[in-house]
């Protein structure tokens, strides 16, 4: 039997990993499976010029690392089942979704997971015997090594502090509430099948919120249907979709969300834009009267680009349903002035960057 097409480098405990895990599994892509050590991160990172996970090998020796885009080629190019939604709005409101949960509950993932003892010294173990399993040190030097360096640049580095971090808290468990009475009443997102949407949630709730010991907790006694969803979803095969159609339509209990992307999503990407166009290290915003300060983040500037430029392929109707979802802030979609930020080039092999689309 020859090998599958493509081979997953990752690890089991992360966060785009399982995103891409969970789309490659319900779309029927064979694959192979590779947990990353420290070597095999590396050699990936001199193939592809960023070093991050997962990242894909296609058989013709190409390789594909965003899971966004890797997404977009499959649902460009791959037969059946089909996720993304027909109809240009409710397309559109899928990726707006993905992209916000990706980055978005980015934050609430990673602090959760190193801001508590029990969450931090299992995930430190496991990382310690996982990426770091080929470093010749002991085994608890590798663990203190990787969770002073994970609170470090998750925690400390990312504007967490005693005043944003009921802020961070918050979001989840708004989130959570948003998300239980959509999935207390159908299967997917948007419904009987899951889109793009599902997927960039998927990330965050299967490697984070539903395995880490304090959030999987706050899902069990808050969000069962939700927890539910999470299985339901890593399941999803293309035979169990085989009755099911993409979606058709934007159901109206998405709505808080979509006003969450517009109260604090959209505003915070217009301000990291504006941030790195003229030159500044660091993005400054407020937040229910709390001042948050981050590090530029070159990346998504290029997510907020890309919304864009899809948001202005739209027909007017269609701009207006978008218009309608996300309030006010749909100004930052349709605004064209900070558009010409130079972004960073396409990784390259000599010069690799990290997750941020930053020079290491």
């Amino acid at each position: 039997m020859s090998r599958p097409l493509y081979r997953l480098y990752g690890l089991k405990l992360s966060y785009f990993t399982g995103k891409l895990e969970g789309y490659l599994r319900a779309k029927g892509v064979p694959y192979d499976y590779v947990e990353m050590d420290m070597a095999t991160f590396r050699s990936c990172a001199a193939e592809t010029g960023i070093s991050q996970m997962p990242q894909l090998e296609c058989e013709d020796g190409s390789w594909m690392t965003d899971t966004s885009d890797i997404i977009a080629h499959f649902e460009a190019y791959w037969p059946n089942p089909r996720f993304k939604p027909g109809p240009p709005a409710v397309a559109f409101a899928s990726l707006l979704l993905e992209d916000f949960f990706d980055e978005w509950l980015w934050r609430p993932a990673l602090y959760y997971r190193w801001a508590f003892k029990p969450d931090a010294e299992l995930m430190s173990g496991q990382l310690a015997d996982g990426l770091l399993r080929d470093v010749k040190a002991p085994r608890f030097v590798r663990q203190r090594f990787i969770r002073h360096r994970q609170q470090k640049q998750f925690l400390k580095q990312d504007g967490v502090t005693a005043e944003t971090a009921p802020l961070i808290e918050n979001l989840l468990l708004e989130v959570l509430d948003m998300l239980e009475v959509v999935f207390e009443d159908r299967l997917f997102l948007f419904g009987d099948r899951p889109c793009e949407a599902d997927f960039g949630l998927f990330g965050a709730m299967h490697r984070h919120f539903s395995y880490d010991p304090t959030p999987h907790a706050l899902l069990r006694e808050k969000a069962p249907h939700t927890l539910n969803w999470t299985a339901r979803l890593w399941a999803t095969t293309p035979e169990s979709l085989r009755d099911s159609v993409a979606a058709q339509r934007i159901p109206p209990d998405l709505g808080p969300i979509f006003a969450l992307i517009g109260r604090q999503y959209l505003p915070y990407l217009q301000a990291n834009t504006i941030a790195m166009a003229t030159g500044q290290e660091v993005v400054r915003w407020e937040e229910d009267g709390i001042r948050w300060e981050v590090p530029v983040n070159p990346y998504r500037a290029r997510c907020l680009e890309v919304l864009k430029q899809h948001f202005a392929k739209l027909e007017e109707p269609a701009q207006k349903v978008i218009r309608i979802l996300v309030g006010d802030a749909y100004t930052v979609l349709a605004d064209t002035t900070t558009s010409q930020v130079e972004l960073p080039a396409r990784p390259s092999k000599k010069e690799p960057l990290d997750h941020r689309w930053r020079k290491r």
